[in-house]
């Protein structure tokens, strides 16, 4: 079992990905695929005129503010376009995909957050919006589909507990589908050739990282990154083994993942 995270960035090969897949669907192996759609997004947000806003909290992770416009907008750009374009490249390649929002069949279920404690200015905020934690997979729905030869497509958002549709992190979720299914592999396919200690010079790429190096790297950077290395430390306090950061630019990105390319973590 390998679970394959394809970055939401224009960049991303998915052609190349899927193609690659075909051939390890051919071998037997199973997969689970989890999509982002940030540039889909953003270019819909621009076209309705939505505006997009980026919140940091007090301890120093940043995330997008999610009210009901941003939702729509997922359900638009993620569990809409960008999930059905992947389910349909799957199907022209002979992978029998479903493409599920984790609302479809709650199939993925986590709990809305009390509040993200921010600064405006000087004051301390408790915001609330429509934004919260993967908790729960359904493994009957996932499982079903896996034992009877479908590949589950998945994306955000996921439902609360009071049947609310909520953002939330893919890591995250990657997080929840790892304590599930165990799986042998995690693939995270992202628009860079893996984790650069200089996010803007490609020669600074580290190719292989031990899971004790996270907490240390988690102290260096900020915002975002700060947020995947507090993903990525959780994942193997979890139970991972192997977790490869590689190019989905590429020709072949699964193909050169699996040969090493990227960033190992392990």
């Amino acid at each position: 079992m390998l679970i394959i995270k394809i970055g939401g960035g224009a960049g991303i090969n998915t052609q190349g990905v899927i193609a690659d897949l075909v051939e390890l669907k051919n071998n037997g192996e199973q997969f689970i695929i989890v999509h982002g759609a940030n540039a889909a997004r953003d270019q819909l947000a621009t076209e309705l005129g939505v505006e997009k806003r980026i919140i940091k909290s007090v301890s120093g992770y940043s995330s997008v503010f999610s009210d009901e416009k941003l939702i729509d907008l997922q359900m638009m750009a993620y569990a809409g376009l960008r999930n059905k374009r992947i389910v349909e490249l799957c199907q022209q390649n002979g992978i029998n995909a479903v493409g599920l929002s984790g609302i479809d069949g709650k199939a993925i279920q986590g709990r809305r957050n009390r509040g993200i404690k921010t600064k405006q200015g000087e004051k301390l905020m408790l915001l609330r919006d429509f934004s919260g934690k993967p908790k729960e997979i359904n493994k009957e729905l996932l499982d079903l589909l896996l034992n009877n030869g479908y590949t589950p497509v998945l994306c955000i958002p996921i439902i609360d507990e009071n049947n609310f549709a909520i953002n939330s992190e893919n890591d995250d979720i990657i997080n929840v589908l790892e304590a599930t299914f165990h799986a042998d592999k995690i693939i995270q396919l992202i628009e860079a050739p893996g984790y650069l200690e200089n996010k803007d010079d490609p020669s600074t790429l580290v190719s292989k990282m031990s899971r004790q190096e996270l907490a240390e790297r988690e102290e260096q950077v900020e915002g975002r990154m700060k947020r995947k290395m507090l993903a990525l430390r959780k994942l193997f306090e979890d139970g991972a083994s192997i977790v490869i950061i590689s190019d989905g630019r590429t020709e072949h990105p699964i193909k050169d993942a699996l040969s090493g390319k990227g960033t190992i973590i392990s």
